[in-house]
């Protein structure tokens, strides 16, 4: 049974309730409960194959893809279930922002990468109100000053810690007001790392974020909560100084000391 010291009402975007998943006769997720409190950062750790991926694309629908899943449970976003017929998954996926393991800009410009969102989310076609708008997803993903003279090259040309600032700028340029980053350093040098560590504490003020790491230091310098998965099953989930410190389970400390994974 999950160790879960976080029961209050008040604060929380997403509550997550006994939530299920099956890749056909594959039990990947096992009765996952957990809240995720707003204007915070929250960690997702465990070893390779525990469900950690799995588990961030649920919170906007992305394994609904996927031919033969089966989710059971409830995630509800400000008191709405995710999952219910009533809500429009694009509107909900416009809501909850992604940003990948590897960076994946489009074939374009840097520019157009920002724009391409913004248009095909019916954004104003006002040359200057979309320059404005893509001037602040840049400067929001700390990229602007590097890229402000050369918006028209292609998205290719940048390192590949700029391209993933390019992809987090991409995501703000929609104003989602929850971010879920999927291992967005482990392609990355320690130099690239720092950076997007810095921004995703500075955009914490003012988006909800959700991360999956591998990298427990990581979790520990970044996240104000951390969640430990196990075989698709919550172990632990707490605030991340106590988690790291003195964790409530034994198979917690010997994940985070180094015994296994």
């Amino acid at each position: 049974m999950v160790d879960n010291k976080m029961n209050s009402e008040n604060g929380f975007r997403m509550k997550i309730k006994n939530l299920d998943l099956c890749y056909g006769n594959n039990h990947v997720l096992k009765k996952v409960s957990m809240d995720v409190k707003k204007n915070t950062i929250t960690a997702i750790i465990g070893p390779s194959g525990c469900g950690k991926s799995t588990f961030i694309r649920t919170l906007n629908r992305m394994n609904d893809i996927i031919p033969g899943v089966k989710i059971q449970g409830n995630i509800q976003l400000d008191n709405e279930n995710i999952y219910s017929d009533k809500l429009d998954v694009v509107e909900i996926r416009r809501k909850i922002g992604m940003v990948f393991q590897k960076p994946n800009p489009f074939p374009k410009s840097i520019f157009e990468n920002i724009a391409y969102g913004l248009k095909i989310n019916g954004f104003s076609k006002d040359k200057n109100r979309l320059m404005e708008r893509v001037k602040e997803s840049l400067e929001a993903a700390a990229l602007w000053d590097e890229v402000k003279d050369r918006l028209n090259t292609s998205a290719f040309e940048l390192s590949g810690g700029q391209q993933q600032r390019l992809c987090i700028a991409r995501a703000l340029a929609i104003k989602p007001e929850i971010i879920l980053f999927d291992e967005p350093c482990s392609a990355l040098d320690p130099i690239a790392t720092s950076k997007i560590e810095e921004l995703i504490q500075k955009l914490k003020k003012e988006y909800t974020i959700v991360i999956v790491t591998h990298n427990m230091q990581q979790a520990a310098r970044i996240s104000d909560f951390t969640a430990f998965l196990m075989m698709g099953e919550l172990i632990e989930f707490d605030d991340t100084e106590r988690l790291f410190t003195k964790p409530a389970k034994k198979i917690t400390e010997d994940y985070i000391t180094g015994r296994f994974g």
